[in-house]
C-alpha cells in the first residue's frame, strides 16, 4: 500500500490505521479501564470500589471541561499538538496511577488521564479529521471507529493477562510505556501535515479577517436537540458498559458466562460500523442516529422484558451503541459544515462528557437503591426519550437534509 497519494499527501488509510491503533490504546486505558482493573485495585489497596471507579468519572469530567478549548486549538492549529499531548498525558496519568501510594494520588492521576481523554478520544480526533479533510471526513471518521470498536475486545483480555502475571501497578506502567513508544510515534508520523490540510473553504480576505460562516436555519434548536440527544446516549452507554456484568448477572447469568458474552459487545459495534462504512455514503448521517437511537431502545426493552436470547440483545444494543459514535462525528459535520466543525464538536462534547462523568456513579447509586431491574427500566425510558428527540431533530432540519441528499 503506497504511503502517499497522487498529491504527495499521506494516504488516508495510513493516517486512519495509525490513529486507530492509538484509539484502541486510548479507550482501553481510560473508559474501559475499570471493568478489569477495579477489582484488582480494590483487592490490593483496600480502597472502596466506588472511589476506584470514580477515577473514570474524574477523567471524564476533566475531559468535558477542556473540550471547548480543545476544539478551538484544533480549529486554529490542526490536530497535531492535541494528539501529541494526549499520548503524553495518558502516559503520565497511567504512570501516576500505577505508582500511587494512596487514594488522593490515584485520583489525581486520573485528572491527568482526563486531559488525555479530552485531547485523544473520539471527539478530539473527529474534530482533527474534520479540520484535515473538511466535508470529506465522514469516511475517515467511520473507518476510525472500526478500530476503536475493538478496544474492549483487545484491552480487556490483555489487561487481565498482565494483572494476573505482573500485577495491576506494573500493568499501568506497561500501558504508559505503550502510549510513549507506540501511540506517540504513530500520531507524530501521520499528523505532521495537519495544519496544511485545512479545507480550502476557510475564506479570508486580504486584510486577514476571516469570513464568518453563515448560521443555518433553526441552528440554536438543532444544536440543543443534538447536544441533549448525544448526552443521553453517552450517559446510557456509560452506565451500561460499567455495569454490564451486573445487568447480565441480574438475569441469572453466571459470571464466567457473562464475561464470555461481554466479549461480543465489541464485535457487535464493529459489525454495525462496517455496515455503516459500506452503505453510509448513500444516506444522510441523521439516519445513522435514527438507527442508533432505535436499536439502543430496542435492546434495552428486550433486556427489561427478560427476552431469553441474551446474545441477540447484546448484538442489537451493541450495534446501536457502536454507530452512535459515528453519528456523533458525522451528523454535526453534515448539519453545520466543516468550517465550524472543530469548535462545535468541542462544544457538543462538553455536556456529553459531563454526563458520562456522572453516569457511572449515578448508575451505581441507582442499582444499590433500587436494584438492577429498576435501573434498566430508567435507561429504557431515557432511550425512548432519545427516539423522540431524534424525530424532533429530523423535523427541525428536514429541509436541509432533503437538500443534502
Amino acid at each position: 500500500m503506497p504511503l502517499t497519494d497522487e498529491a504527495g499527501q499521506l494516504d488516508r488509510r495510513v493516517v486512519i490505521s495509525a490513529l486507530g491503533i492509538a484509539q484502541i490504546l486510548a479507550w482501553g486505558t481510560s473508559f474501559y479501564f475499570p471493568a478489569v482493573f477495579a477489582t484488582a485495585i480494590v483487592a490490593d489497596t483496600g480502597w472502596s470500589l466506588s472511589w476506584v471507579v470514580s477515577g473514570t468519572s474524574i477523567g471524564l469530567l476533566v475531559a468535558g471541561l477542556i473540550s471547548p478549548q480543545v476544539g478551538r486549538i484544533i480549529d486554529r492549529h490542526g490536530g497535531r499538538p492535541v494528539m501529541l499531548a494526549s499520548s503524553l498525558f495518558f502516559a503520565a496519568g497511567l504512570a501516576g496511577a500505577g505508582l500511587a501510594s494512596n487514594l488522593p494520588l490515584y485520583l489525581s492521576a486520573w485528572a491527568l488521564i482526563g486531559i488525555g481523554m479530552g485531547t485523544g478520544l473520539y471527539d478530539a480526533v473527529f474534530a482533527a479529521l474534520g479540520r484535515l479533510y473538511g466535508s470529506g471526513a465522514r469516511g475517515p471518521i467511520t473507518n476510525l471507529t472500526l478500530f476503536g470498536g475493538f478496544a474492549s475486545t483487545i484491552c480487556w483480555p490483555l489487561s487481565a493477562f498482565m494483572i494476573d502475571h505482573v500485577g495491576w501497578r506494573i500493568a499501568c506502567l506497561i500501558y504508559a510505556g505503550l502510549h510513549l513508544v507506540v501511540a506517540l510515534p504513530l500520531q507524530m508520523a501521520v499528523m505532521r501535515q495537519a495544519p496544511s490540510r485545512v479545507a480550502p473553504n476557510k475564506a479570508q480576505d486580504n486584510l486577514g479577517q476571516p469570513a464568518v460562516p453563515s448560521r443555518i436555519e433553526n441552528e440554536t434548536l438543532i444544536f440543543v436537540l443534538l447536544a441533549v440527544m448525544l448526552s443521553i446516549s453517552a450517559g446510557i452507554g456509560s452506565i451500561v458498559i460499567v455495569n454490564f456484568m451486573i445487568f447480565l448477572q441480574a438475569r441469572g447469568v453466571d459470571y464466567a458466562v457473562a464475561v464470555s458474552l461481554g466479549t461480543l459487545f465489541g464485535p457487535a459495534q464493529v459489525g454495525a460500523r462496517v455496515v455503516e462504512r459500506l452503505f453510509g455514503n448513500r444516506y444522510h448521517p441523521i439516519w445513522t442516529m435514527v438507527a442508533s437511537c432505535s436499536l439502543m431502545a430496542i435492546g434495552l426493552i428486550m433486556l427489561l422484558g427478560s427476552f431469553p436470547l441474551l446474545l441477540l440483545i447484546i448484538l442489537i444494543y451493541g450495534a446501536g451503541y457502536g454507530i452512535s459514535w459515528i453519528g456523533r462525528g458525522t451528523l454535526p459535520l453534515a448539519l453545520f459544515g466543516p468550517e465550524r466543525f472543530p469548535r462545535l464538536m468541542g462544544k457538543l462534547a462538553f455536556p456529553s462528557l459531563i454526563v458520562q462523568a456522572a453516569a457511572p456513579s449515578a448508575g451505581a447509586w441507582l442499582i444499590e437503591a433500587s436494584g438492577a431491574h429498576v435501573t434498566i427500566a430508567v435507561l429504557t425510558a431515557l432511550a425512548l426519550i432519545n427516539v423522540v428527540l431524534i424525530g424532533l431533530l429530523w423535523a427541525s432540519c428536514r429541509a436541509r437534509i432533503l437538500t443534502d441528499t
